[in-house]
């Protein structure tokens, strides 16, 4: 008979084997029909493994189009790949992470933020202390992965630099086009002490007592570790992301939980042109930017409320005044909605082609739809089923423009736990 001991010792080997990375699981992938729409929804992930995205802000898939890139918890704290053809899952990080995962899309690296000596799980009462940027090279780990001649970590990993704990960083990290610098955000503390002269502060915005400054962005030199200060502005930063086409651009927002009285900003990597990057007027909700193009940035324009509702966010959000999917070019400022659903909430999370033929959001029911932005044609490739889910769907176009993925609780059991999906755009519209 095994001894308590042997079976807790046990438990922990297998736990430190399952942690390593470059950790192989079994495919879980299926092609479902959507009960609804007819269309084909291929799930890289079927089991009720605490998945997630990738915020739509960021690339998803790798550099070669193959493996798409994803939060988990079959190993809690860490991040797994799935390859869309077979659906082989590989673990890409071992010791953690914090914030967003960057596929660089030039080379086969992922770039991560962490704090080497926080342990995961930790709580949010334990402070963090100097945030690591940390390069892995994917093209070797899935390479001794699948030839099961794994390494320890070192071998894949490589340290670009620390941040220093002072700058409150916390992984809210994008990567250059040129992919030679990281753009993070900052502590409000730390901004503070740099908060130029004329700048003023705000107070929260909004029932959810969110949206307070100062707020800052700053980078990091991926060959030198050298950091240094991009900007700092009076409100909360959030959702800070580059251009994956144009080198020294960085979006941001004012984060305030709701709508922002200026939502969108946009600032060069060297500090200068800092400026609204949508000007919005008060009875607009504007949310969910995200860079699409090489001179295009995709926002939802909420129609989510009536008309007349006012209360703490103002009044706002209402469909008497122009709502729906929203594309803006940043070189001529020129706006142009796209599309907005027939009823419900209206487009919520947003997103489109790198190619500027197709857009696509979501809605508060969870449905994903597709727009021809050349001929104004939509449709709803899902119903997003399940609105009970964990989170969103948030669709992301693949670079190529041929496919979206999002997330969904279609096979979930508990109505909460979400799977990554894929769904191809109908070859009848690429054709065209």
């Amino acid at each position: 008979m095994k001894t308590l001991f042997t079976i807790l010792l046990t438990l922990v080997f297998a736990t430190s084997l399952t942690a390593r990375i470059g950790t192989r699981f079994p495919s879980e992938r299926k092609v479902v029909t959507d009960p609804v729409t007819g269309v084909d929804l291929v799930f890289l992930t079927s089991k009720p493994a605490g998945d997630s995205k990738i915020y739509p802000t960021h690339a998803q898939w790798t550099a070669d189009g193959k493996w798409v890139i994803f939060r988990s918890n079959r190993v809690p704290g860490e991040a797994m790949a799935v390859n869309e053809e077979s659906g082989d899952i590989v673990q890409v990080t071992e010791g953690g992470y914090t914030g967003q995962l960057c596929i660089a899309q030039k080379s086969m690296k992922l770039y991560i933020m962490r704090d080497p000596n926080r342990e995961i799980g930790a709580g949010r009462d334990v402070p963090y202390g100097d945030m690591e940027v940390v390069a892995i090279d994917l093209a070797k780990l899935f390479a001794d992965s699948a030839a099961g001649t794994l390494q320890d970590k070192s071998h894949y990993e490589t340290v670009c630099g620390a941040v220093p704990a002072g700058m409150g960083a916390r992984g809210d990290m994008d990567l250059d086009a040129n992919e030679d610098l990281v753009y993070f955000r900052l502590g409000s503390e730390y901004a503070a002490r740099h908060l130029p002269g004329d700048v003023e502060v705000v107070e929260d915005y909004g029932p959810r007592n969110m949206g307070a400054g100062p707020g800052g962005i700053a980078r990091m030199d991926l060959e030198s570790g050298e950091v240094s200060l991009v900007t700092v502005v009076g409100f909360q930063v959030g959702h800070v992301q580059s251009s994956r086409y144009v080198p020294g651009q960085v979006v941001f927002c004012w984060e305030t939980g709701g709508k922002s009285p200026q939502r969108t900003w946009i600032v060069n990597g060297d500090g200068t042109g800092l400026r609204p990057l949508y000007k919005e007027s008060s009875f607009e909700w504007v949310t969910h930017e995200a860079v699409t193009g090489p001179n295009e940035v995709t926002f939802a324009i909420l129609g989510h409320r009536r008309p007349g509702q006012v209360d703490e966010w103002g009044e706002c959000g209402s469909r008497d005044k122009p709502t729906g999917l929203a594309i803006i070019n940043t070189e001529t400022g020129l706006m142009k909605i796209e599309g907005q659903t027939d009823e419900g909430s209206g487009f919520w999370h947003v997103h489109a082609s790198s190619d500027g033929r197709f857009a696509c959001g979501d809605d508060f029911s969870r449905s994903l739809y597709l727009i021809d932005r050349r001929t104004g044609e939509k449709m709803m490739l899902t119903t997003g089923h399940k609105p009970t889910a964990r989170d969103h769907v948030h669709p992301t176009f693949s670079e190529d423009g041929t496919r979206i993925q999002f997330q969904s609780a279609m096979l979930s059991e508990d109505d909460r736990s979400m799977n990554i999906c894929v769904v191809h755009v109908p070859r009848e519209w690429l054709d065209r």
